[in-house]
């Protein structure tokens, strides 16, 4: 007999579906001929109304000589996020309340796989990345050197001044390389450059609604997908708060997630 847990799970993600069903709906109508360009630059929002308009103005219009296309997943929020992706040219799928993040990035994977795009370059709408360095992420997708490409700040420079979150990135990179063997500097870094061709592989092993960094890195690496590193800078956000809570919370929640996906990737669920 299903637990009342279970049941609640279960109506929980049923209204999830549909608040996703019914920005697919708008989305369609606006865009009857969808198609994208080889190369995008997904950016998941949430209330960033202040900061998104310079990110966007900041996204090139072509990368390692492919067309650019910033497509913009807006997760809820009371505020003009979706005007301002609208007003500065980006591809916009509108949630109709907040779903999380791991929910809009899953989206906007299925949208540049149906929309056959070749890469996909995932950056913060907050302004702490740099889309100046798009083709430098891009480029070992291009040479055929990889198919998952991460950010390091700590390969380049953090400009950020919390010193907990920056030992949380260490931290986290020890305990990933500790479970998979690997020789990464920055696990937990939201910068990435991601060959569409591995998204359509990995996508429906993807379930984490929020701390979702982890679970694409585990599992791509799982599957056998190359997976390199490039220096990138840090930079403060431009303005407001982040939406990820306390360090203590985000720090237990984050290795709940490390070890989870490690262990199901491992009995190949």
């Amino acid at each position: 007999m299903p637990s009342v847990s279970d049941g609640r799970r279960s109506r929980l993600r049923a209204l999830q579906q549909l608040a996703i069903e019914l920005g697919r709906q708008d989305f369609e109508a606006r865009y009857p001929d969808f198609a994208l360009t080889p190369v995008v630059a997904l950016i998941c929002a949430y209330e960033e109304e202040d900061n998104l308009g310079q990110v966007l103005a900041a996204v090139p219009r072509s990368a390692c000589g492919f067309e650019v296309t910033p497509l913009v997943v807006v997760d809820g929020g009371e505020d003009a996020t979706d005007r301002v992706a609208k007003e500065g040219g980006a591809v916009t799928f509108v949630f109709p309340t907040n779903l999380g993040h791991g929910v809009a990035l899953r989206v906007g994977y299925d949208l540049c796989i149906s929309g056959g795009a070749q890469y996909v370059v995932t950056l913060d709408a907050d302004g702490q990345n740099d889309p100046a360095e798009i083709e430098t992420m891009l480029r070992p997708l291009v040479d055929g050197e990889a198919d998952f490409v991460v950010a390091s700040r700590r390969l380049g420079v953090d400009e950020t001044a919390d010193h907990y979150r920056r030992l949380g990135v260490v931290w986290f990179s020890w305990l990933m390389n500790l479970l998979m063997g690997s020789h990464l500097t920055d696990t937990s870094n939201g910068y990435r450059a991601l060959r569409v061709s591995m998204l359509a592989d990995v996508l429906g092993r993807l379930e984490q609604d929020q701390y979702q960094t982890a679970e694409l890195l585990i599992t791509a690496m799982s599957r056998g997908w190359r997976v390199t590193e490039r220096p990138t800078v840090w930079h403060e956000r431009a303005s407001g708060q982040s939406k990820k809570g306390g360090n203590l919370i985000y720090g237990l929640r984050y290795a709940a997630v490390v070890v989870r996906t490690w262990r199901r990737e491992q009995l190949g669920r």
